[in-house]
């Protein structure tokens, strides 16, 4: 760039197209982080890879160019190529999302919690709808006191038919994503339905926003803890791991 040339940012979709078509030699860990929101550091046996889930979950249908969201379709591959690193030894998910694509959400949230590798989440900001089971879907969840969580009713965007069908819909969605918290936290169902239906807590709308020491209350997340307790359990357990093998 020459002396009197000026560095103009570029617009979201910009960035998005840039993303897209950027030079495989762009693999250092702070390009990578740049480009894909994910980094693997560490050396030898002791590697964490690092996933952050930000802004909306993008499924099906992609999102606006000036919305910032994090594509399903991206995080399943790099997922599986944790999984199968050698060289990896946990990964580390920091989450601060506003929910979106309940199916994307659910896959994601399946997928990790199915890895035989150490895995870790962490709650900055927020980690609201689908991002409550993906929080929980970690070996162990960690949140910091100040970040917040929404459990609300699943809902749809477009147009929705007034019949019986639609409503046996939303309702088994709704039994999915209870089934999954409660299986992967020490919160029951009773009480997640009790957050999730609540109708004094959020203006003009049903659910519930608790924050970090109540979503540990409740049981939805393991533990309050910041980066550096997520990065000790995860070395921990990967050296279990390796002294079991």
């Amino acid at each position: 760039m020459k002396k009197d040339e000026k560095s103009v940012p570029m617009t979201a979709s910009q960035d998005r197209e840039a993303g897209e078509n950027r030079p495989e030699e762009a693999g250092e860990p702070i390009a990578a982080a740049l480009f894909d929101g994910a980094v693997t550091i560490g050396a030898g046996s002791r590697r964490i890879h690092c996933l952050s889930i930000i802004g909306q979950i993008e499924g099906h249908y992609a999102l606006g160019g000036g919305q910032k969201s994090t594509r399903y379709e991206h995080l399943i591959p790099d997922l599986v190529s944790v999984e199968e690193d050698d060289s990896v030894s946990g990964l580390l998910i920091i989450l601060n999302t506003v929910g979106g694509d309940v199916e994307a959400g659910l896959a994601l949230s399946e997928l990790i919690a199915s890895m035989k590798k150490p895995t870790c989440s962490l709650v900055l900001g927020g980690g609201h709808s689908i991002g409550v089971p993906l929080a929980v879907s970690a070996d162990r969840s960690f949140i910091v006191p100040t970040a917040t969580m929404t459990l609300h009713p699943v809902r749809m965007n477009g147009l929705v038919i007034g019949v019986p069908q639609t409503y046996a819909y939303f309702s088994k969605m709704q039994e999915r994503i209870v089934s999954f918290v409660t299986a992967h936290s020490r919160c029951d169902a009773a009480t997640l339905n009790r957050l999730i239906m609540s109708t004094d807590s959020i203006a003009a709308d049903m659910g519930t926003i608790i924050d970090g020491t109540e979503a540990v209350n409740y049981g939805i997340i393991d533990a309050i803890g910041g980066l550096s307790e997520a990065i000790a359990f995860l070395r921990a357990a990967a050296s279990d791991t390796q002294a079991t093998i």
